[in-house]
């Protein structure tokens, strides 16, 4: 299923609607299943990890790794807004669960990253 490639301004906007939302540079793409999976998907798993009591990482570069997991916490889009909104991601170090729920939600930001290159990579018929 092959796509009329975009131009840079709309690929740009490509790229930023997908950060935001996972998967919706799918749906923009009509790649509906790839786009719902990610839709669903993604913010379940960033949830999974606030009720994992996972902390959403400030960001604090003196202390490089928890600067790496502030911009992966970020990557995930509007799971990331929201939670910060509400006042979630506060994380109880010591829960038996920390651990775990840190490790969803930088996955969660993680995957979005990859996805975001996989949306644009469909919208410059490279796949």
């Amino acid at each position: 299923m092959s796509s009329a490639r975009l131009d840079s301004s709309a690929a740009l906007m490509l790229c930023l609607a997908s950060w935001a939302v996972p998967g919706a540079g799918h749906l923009w793409l009509r790649r509906s299943v790839k786009g719902l999976v990610f839709l669903i998907v993604l913010p379940v798993m960033f949830g999974i990890g606030l009720a994992l009591d996972g902390r959403i990482f400030p960001f604090m570069f003196s202390e490089p790794l928890v600067g790496l997991a502030a911009v992966a916490d970020l990557a995930a889009g509007w799971p990331y807004f929201v939670s910060r909104l509400l006042g979630f991601g506060a994380g109880d170090v010591t829960a038996a669960t920390y651990e775990y729920g840190n490790t969803f939600m930088i996955v969660s930001g993680l995957l979005n990253t990859l996805v975001v290159l996989d949306a644009y990579d469909i919208a410059m018929d490279r796949k």
